[in-house]
């Protein structure tokens, strides 16, 4: 998958294949500053709980198939994107307790793993290499 050719409706709404760790980050930029934006412009506690059923479903689905694409590219299971989103959710807006701490620790290792590490090179389980043969993503 080109990044400059890239399916944007295949990354946020389809879980499967693989995405190199750029238009990653792209895509999960996108989706904070979509939360960020609707957060920033609903700010009543009631109105935030009345229109969330229409916002936050659709990223946190979305959410789900990004991450999911990037842990396939890091040659795991799309299953951690679980795990992945309920760390994310946990610590929205600031973590607490113990459970925070282990979600903390969890979102530094969807950095490292996520954000830092190279995808598998050639192709894996999952499909073939996002930017080619030889090439890490």
């Amino acid at each position: 998958m080109n990044f400059g050719l890239m399916d944007w409706r295949e990354t946020f709404l389809s879980a499967s294949g693989r995405l190199a760790r750029t238009p990653f980050l792209v895509a999960a930029a996108i989706l904070a500053a979509a939360v960020a934006l609707y957060q920033g412009i609903v700010h009543d506690d009631t109105a935030q709980w009345l229109t969330g059923w229409f916002i936050y479903p659709p990223v946190l689905f979305c959410g789900v198939c990004v991450v999911s694409k990037r842990l396939h590219d890091r040659g795991r299971s799309g299953w951690w994107a679980t795990l992945v989103i309920a760390a994310l959710v946990a610590l929205w807006p600031h973590p607490d307790g113990f459970f925070g701490l282990a979600f903390v620790l969890v979102a530094i290792w969807t950095v490292v793993e996520l954000g830092v590490m190279p995808g598998e090179q050639g192709a894996n389980r999952y499909g073939p290499n996002p930017l080619g043969d030889g090439i890490s993503a």
